[in-house]
């Protein structure tokens, strides 16, 4: 019989997130938010309780933990700060998890303590202006020349809302690059598409100005430009011409760890809206006492439920070594409606006070409609689960 209950280990770590979430996270978050400052400090902590190390083996500096883990703590950090969870996401999911699934061991070596550690930040540089659903229109170049060190990948090209890429701790971005031609089964011919590490501080390599977003101020976002950006030969990350396919993986596992983040979103404006209900007087009662908000909060708590539970449930197949492909698309999509959803409600049941920016739903209401855009689009999601269906 299937059980989603937490083990004692899940429920503890759970816990210990949520209590930092509360303590340390959201009395800092709508400051951050409102002067669009990156929280090194909430950042730096995280580090020290060893969130960005939670997936990863204790010998590259991780917790020993699993993706599922990950998880646990992108929920409860979303629940509070977006911004915080994504850095957290992004930084873990895109950012290390390559280094570790394909890297050598001198990569793996290199970079992983640090980013484990919470001390630096990586990049995950698939996104351009022509391709973004379409990963494959990757217009970005390497090519391998001879270098007076070595042969040198050559890059060219830019990139576009790229998370974690111009921060003080920015360690480097993979890059996604077109690096040859090859040919598909027919015969026809496809863009080789490889993965290099660019460190940051690389010459011709820059982060250029910081978006102005409408949510996620927090949270470091830039596109990239890269001129003439020369690195060792020995930078390709994972086999040549499988850069495509990796960066594949890499999102299914992160659409995981998305809804996870929004479903933290959803609970939280939950959790918001019932504390508020119980406090906010109109006619002489606490407006909890209506039906009307009851019944709304109660299809909060519902939709925020049924994510959880998709997203407990795409975690596991990943975990026991199932196809998932479609699960984790499942739970993106329900958990980023849920969120943008449940927003939407928080703010109705706040009133005037839902649509000031400094209050917490006010921000979730910004912050959650990226959920249904970033690392892939609900057009995409409903495109993979309807091609599972044989459509």
């Amino acid at each position: 019989m299937v059980d989603f209950q937490l083990s004692d280990e899940y429920k503890e770590l759970s816990d210990t997130v949520r209590e930092f979430a509360d303590e340390v996270v959201a009395p800092v978050a709508g400051k951050h938010d409102e002067e669009h400052s990156f929280p090194y400090e909430v950042i730096a902590q995280m580090g020290e309780l060893g969130l960005f190390g939670l997936p990863f083996p204790e010998e590259y500096g991780g917790m020993g933990g699993d993706f599922f883990a990950l998880a646990l703590a992108l929920e409860q950090l979303g629940r509070v700060d977006q911004s915080v969870a994504i850095t957290l996401e992004a930084g873990v999911s895109l950012g290390a998890m390559p280094i570790y699934k394909w890297g050598t061991e001198e990569q793996k070596q290199t970079w992983l303590p640090d980013l484990a550690a919470g001390k630096k930040l990586a990049g995950f540089g698939l996104t351009e202006p022509e391709a973004g659903s379409d990963a494959g229109g990757t217009k970005t170049t390497a090519r391998l020349e001879d270098g007076p060190g070595g042969k040198q990948w050559v890059l060219n090209g830019s990139k576009e809302f790229i998370t974690n890429s111009g921060t003080d701790i920015t360690s480097f971005v993979t890059v996604s690059a077109v690096t040859g031609t090859g040919q598909r089964d027919d015969g026809s011919p496809r863009k080789e598409i490889s993965t290099i590490i660019v460190p940051s501080g690389t010459p011709g390599f820059r982060a250029e100005k910081a978006y102005n977003k409408v949510g996620w101020n927090a949270s470091d976002t830039h596109p990239l430009s890269f001129k003439d950006v020369r690195v060792p030969e020995e930078n390709l990350l994972g086999e040549r011409g499988r850069g495509y396919a990796n960066f594949l993986t890499a999102l299914d596992e992160g659409r995981i760890a998305i809804a996870a983040l929004g479903t933290g979103a959803a609970q939280g404006c939950v959790d918001l809206s019932v504390k508020y209900a119980k406090e906010r007087s109109a006619f002489g009662h606490h407006i909890g006492t209506y039906q009307a908000i009851q019944f709304k909060i109660a299809r909060m708590q519902a939709r925020a439920h049924t994510a959880r539970l998709a997203y407990y449930d795409a975690a596991a197949r990943m975990l026991a070594g199932k196809p998932f492909k479609t699960h984790a698309a499942i739970a993106k999509m329900v958990a980023g409606e849920a969120a943008m959803d449940n927003a939407r409600d928080a703010t109705q049941v706040f009133g005037g006070y839902g649509f000031i920016n400094e209050s917490a739903v006010a921000r979730h209401y910004r912050d959650s409609k990226i959920l249904e855009i970033g690392e892939g689009t609900t057009e995409v999601q409903l495109m993979l689960i309807a091609r599972e269906l044989g459509l």
